[in-house]
């Protein structure tokens, strides 16, 4: 039988999965530019006996106002559409 791998999962965004969680209190992702941000991060899955660490990056933008589609995005389409 394998042994299954168990790793940290961080993303670069205000909130993946568990959207509002940036609103706890003891939430510290705003210091995500900070090297003991990442160093607590990863000697916390280390006390936690986790296999590693995944850091997922984002490539686009979430953000949109009032259903307006990002001007990012439509520069990608037309960019694509052009492509053959």
């Amino acid at each position: 039988m394998k042994k299954m791998q168990i790793y940290a999962f961080d993303m670069n965004c205000v909130g993946h999965i568990n959207h509002g969680m940036w609103t706890h209190p003891r939430d510290r992702s705003v210091n995500y530019t900070d090297l003991d941000y990442w160093v607590d991060f990863a000697r916390t899955a280390e006390r936690g006996r986790l296999d590693g660490i995944f850091l997922a990056d984002i490539v686009g933008v979430y953000d949109v106002y009032k259903t307006a589609q990002p001007r990012s995005s439509r520069r990608v389409r037309r960019s694509r559409s052009t492509i053959r």
